[in-house]
This record gives structure tokens, sequence and C-alpha cells, in this order.
């Protein structure tokens, strides 16, 4: 493919593409990750916490991206939100901590520019998930395919999922053949501090479904968690490293019960 080629076909899906970031305090990520979509959008839409303390909102605004600054409901509630500001027929999804491939971008492009088929209303990327540095293979990892692309007036969440949310859609769902990666932990602390906020809202998920925790959660949820990671979705391939990440999420479980305990004192 030509240069002109190329730039005709990221032209054209920018007339028809909206890219929506959610960000707080990413100041550290959010300029890699907009390099990594630039030209592929004219409209870049970064909803910033109003909590963030950091200089994501000028970061993000030097490179071109309509901002706004609004008070946290969840993260459901921000997609919707990104979805009602976005101007175009489809919207991309990209966090502050992944990055377009080469290879997604293209694919991307050629998709806008020929037009996505009418029955089509989103589409599932693969991710690579970077922990430490190192691209996992196993454990649940990869490909983890993420639903991120989609038409923009057939996709909605559901605002009472609290995190790992997912879109509705409808209509078909097609797959993409390029990565996002994500740079999902860089540093131990940053484990540990991203699975307890993970932990504390699946907690507060099961206290208001009426959940109560009962002795064997605390036996049988991690159990089941290892053994799903570790055993049955390959933990075991990422060597040392697998079996510690499928351990911390594995403890994550009893994290989350002793959470729900404590605010069913409360």
């Amino acid at each position: 493919m030509t240069i002109a080629e190329r730039n005709k076909e990221r032209y054209f899906s920018m007339t028809i593409l909206s890219i929506a970031i959610i960000a707080r305090d990413e100041a550290r990520h959010i300029g890699g990750c907009l390099r990594s979509i630039a030209g592929l959008s004219d409209d870049v839409v970064v909803i910033v916490d109003v909590e963030t303390r950091d200089a994501t909102a000028t970061i993000a605004a030097e490179h071109g991206a309509r901002v706004l600054i609004e008070p946290w409901y969840g993260f459901s509630v921000q997609r919707n939100r990104a979805l009602q500001h976005c101007r175009n027929e489809w919207v991309l999804f990209i966090d502050a901590d992944e990055r377009l491939t080469p290879e997604l971008f293209s694919e991307i492009a050629t998709l806008m520019y020929y037009g996505p088929p009418a029955t089509i209303a989103g589409y599932r990327i693969p991710r690579y998930n970077l922990f430490f540095g190192r691209r996992l293979r196993g454990g649940g990892w990869y490909p983890d395919f993420q639903l991120r692309l989609l038409r923009r007036d057939a996709a909605s969440y559901d605002e009472g999922v609290a995190v790992h949310e997912v879109a509705t859609v409808q209509g078909a769902i097609g797959e993409l053949h390029g990565h996002l990666l994500h740079l999902n932990i860089e540093r131990l602390d940053e484990l540990w501090q991203k699975q307890a906020r993970y932990a504390l809202a699946e907690a507060i998920m099961l206290y208001r479904a009426g959940r109560r925790t009962r002795l064997r959660n605390l036996i049988g949820a991690p159990a089941r968690e290892f053994t799903r990671r570790y055993f049955q979705l390959g933990g075991w391939r990422d060597g040392w490293l697998g079996l510690f990440l499928c351990a911390t999420l594995a403890w994550h479980e009893v994290v989350k019960f002793c959470m729900l305990w404590g605010l069913r004192q409360k």
C-alpha cells in the first residue's frame, strides 16, 4: 500500500470513527496511548475523572483530544457517557494504558474506509497483556478479546456492573486480527492496589445483590480461581510469573469476601 493510499484510508476512517478514553491519574500513560491512535480519528474524547490529581487532562488536550472533566460514577456509566459525547457512527474504546499496534491501526483504518457490514454492531479485538514488561501467554490473559469497536447507536453498558464491564450490542459481533497492547502491571505495588480496588468493587456488587460471606467462600472461591487460571486457562505456561499471578488473583478472592463481610457488618 502506498503512502497516499494509507493516508486516504485514514482520512475516511476519521469521518466515521470516534475514539473514547476514560482516565484518572494517567499522566504516565496517556501520551503514549494518544500517539498510538494519532491520525485514525478526528474526534478523540477523553473523559477525565474530576478527582484526577496529575496532568492527564493537560496532556490529552496538548494531543488534540476533546477533554471532559466529569465526576466518577463507575466504568459502565462513564462509557455510556462517552458514547453520548462521541460524534461519529463508530466508537473505539481504548484505555490510557493500552496502545494500538500498527497492524491494528491499519486494520481499523481499512475497515472504516470500506465500511463495516450493516449487520455488524461491534468487533472484538485480541489483546496482549504485559506484566512487568513480559507478554503473557496463558492464565486468561491471552488472547483476552475485548469488545471495544462499537456502532454507537447499537451499544450500551449495564450501569449495574461496576468492573469488567462489557458492552451489550444490538447486532452481530465480528473479530479483528490486529492486537491491542495492554501495559497491565509495571510495579508490584500497582498489582496489589489494582486487585484490591477490583476486590472492593466486586464486594460492593455482591453486597447490593444480597450476598453474604460464608466460610466455604474463603476456601472454595480462591481454590476455584487458582484452578481455573493456572490449569484450565494455562497459567502454567508463563512459569514462575504465571504461578505468582494466578496465586495473587486467588488470594484476592479471599480479600473480596472479607470486604463483603465487612460491608455486611456496617
